[in-house]
């Protein structure tokens, strides 16, 4: 039985780490047990400032990654500045999920015009498939966006998952669900595959992914982390396969 993947997001491990000048938490080291605990990927988000991927740990993970853990993938996002094109070029991951992020932003929270930003999507994502890695758009919940992303040769898109991570009055959390369910289905008709990220939970992922199987994979960072204080990064990544519906967790 196919399952959606989990791709765990280590950028709060790094945040941790760099409020002191001290080299743990290990992101490297964290990441090895997700990895040993069955997580298929990881994700990282290297932004401008460095307040928490460095470019050292884009490398070391690569490293870590193609060494030891072959078979599993290495998903690097962000604004697709040429600075930071020309990291993934030299990191090589096996996806790139370009982000819409102002330099400051906090975090991600809205998906790409994909209609207003056609040209230079199409234009980025033939960059990065021509260099044999996978392209993936981050876009709302809006069967619009998934059509106009199709349009710029991308294989794969990731549907921000926020607006329905973010409620918990019932009614209105099924109909963003709902919404996903749509776009995914959209994205799935026209021939790309669907990542979902963002306010992904233990709580909220079941629904998601019995509505929605089309998902590939599910990149979760705050929630994961969070969880690991509780209960240790190994059991918090079975817990979560098992939220995705992998029976071998």
């Amino acid at each position: 039985m196919s399952h959606t993947k989990l791709s765990v997001n280590v950028n709060a491990i790094a945040h941790l780490r760099n409020r002191r000048d001290l080299p743990w938490p290990s992101v490297a080291g964290l990441s090895r047990i997700a990895l040993e605990a069955g997580a298929a990927g990881i994700t990282v988000h290297p932004r401008p400032d460095e307040r928490h991927i460095r470019r050292t740990d884009v490398f070391a993970l690569q490293e870590m990654l193609r060494t030891d853990w072959p078979g599993r993938e290495y998903n690097i996002e962000g604004y697709p500045t040429e600075d930071f094109l020309k990291l993934c070029e030299a990191a090589r991951p096996d996806q790139v999920t370009l982000v819409p992020d102002k330099p400051g932003q906090n975090t991600s929270d809205h998906g790409w015009d994909c209609v207003a930003n056609q040209s230079f999507l199409s234009d980025v994502v033939r960059r990065i498939q021509g260099e044999g890695m996978r392209a993936s758009i981050f876009i709302d919940a809006d069967p619009t966006q998934a059509a106009a992303a199709a349009l710029t040769g991308t294989r794969r898109v990731e549907i921000y998952t926020g607006p329905y991570g973010h409620t918990f009055d019932p009614t209105e959390q099924r109909a963003r669900l709902e919404e996903v369910a749509v776009t995914a289905e959209a994205a799935v008709k026209l021939g790309m595959a669907v990542n979902a990220g963002h306010d992904l939970t233990l709580d909220n992922l079941p629904p998601l992914v019995k509505r929605t199987p089309h998902i590939a994979e599910a990149s979760i960072g705050h929630a994961v982390i969070a969880d690991c204080m509780i209960y240790g990064m190994a059991e918090t990544v079975r817990r979560y396969r098992c939220a995705l519906g992998d029976s071998d967790a």
